[in-house]
């Protein structure tokens, strides 16, 4: 039997990311997670992972601290032996106009949306310069993409996301490492709940919010079978950014 691929996803214990890593599972990969503060989630997560017959860990740590990301990358390739795929899709919302936005929210969701990736993509690439493949997959957002007020200071850490992914791709496509982003719509998930499904449907164009596993299977196609697809931004989002 061949050896299961192994992917790493960041804030899966519920949502999206958690979405993404039973989807990656589904496909035969070991999964690994990661979890800010709740631990029931993370364990119910990990339950339903290895109810799919992959092996599966839930590590906790804090994806805005550089050694603690670096850390935990050297725990998973220690648990796992290798890392094919990671998922940097953690991420916070501390919404306000910009006029009354304080620095300690511009710097907590620039440092969980943005810098998280550089710190957990600079330990991961090693391993995967070293196999000569891997698959990044940056989950940024289409207010990244079309901005939103209210929310400065989570498009600029999504933008940065965008502008991080196309640099690393043409830095690590000749290493065989392919590097894209997501950029989800209006997703039914805890950060949307206070939306009005039916007033926000009136501007989608598929005229309803996304699921949590339509982002799902694009990360798995993106990591499974898009082999020739690399420095791109694919839109999930019912076509509200055309």
């Amino acid at each position: 039997m061949a050896e299961n691929k192994v992917a790493l996803v960041t804030g899966a214990s519920r949502g999206i990311g958690k979405a993404c890593a039973i989807e990656l599972a589904k496909a035969g990969y070991d999964v690994a997670i990661s979890y800010a503060g709740n631990e029931e989630a993370a364990n119910k997560t990990i339950e339903e992972l290895n109810a799919l017959n992959v092996k599966a860990k839930a590590y906790k740590f804090n994806v805005a601290d550089k050694e603690s990301c670096a850390k935990a990358v050297e725990e998973v390739l220690a648990d796992f032996g290798k890392l094919d795929v990671l998922v940097n899709n953690a991420g916070i919302t501390r919404d306000g106009l910009f006029m009354r936005m304080s620095s300690d929210n511009w710097e907590a969701v620039i440092n969980t949306n943005l810098n998280s990736a550089f710190y957990m993509t600079n330990p991961a690439i090693k391993t995967m310069i070293k196999q000569r493949s891997g698959c990044i997959i940056n989950m940024s957002s289409i207010v990244g993409q079309m901005g939103n007020a209210g929310q400065a200071n989570y498009s600029a850490a999504k933008a940065g996301l965008i502008g991080f992914t196309k640099s690393l791709a043409k830095e690590l496509g000749s290493r065989n490492v392919r590097v894209n982003a997501i950029a989800p719509g209006f997703i039914q998930t805890d950060m949307t709940k206070d939306l009005d499904p039916e007033k926000m449907a009136e501007h989608i164009p598929l005229k309803r919010l996304g699921q949590p596993e339509d982002i799902a299977k694009t990360v798995k196609f993106l990591a499974e079978d898009a082999t020739y697809i690399t420095g791109q931004v694919i839109g999930v989002d019912g076509g509200l950014v055309i």
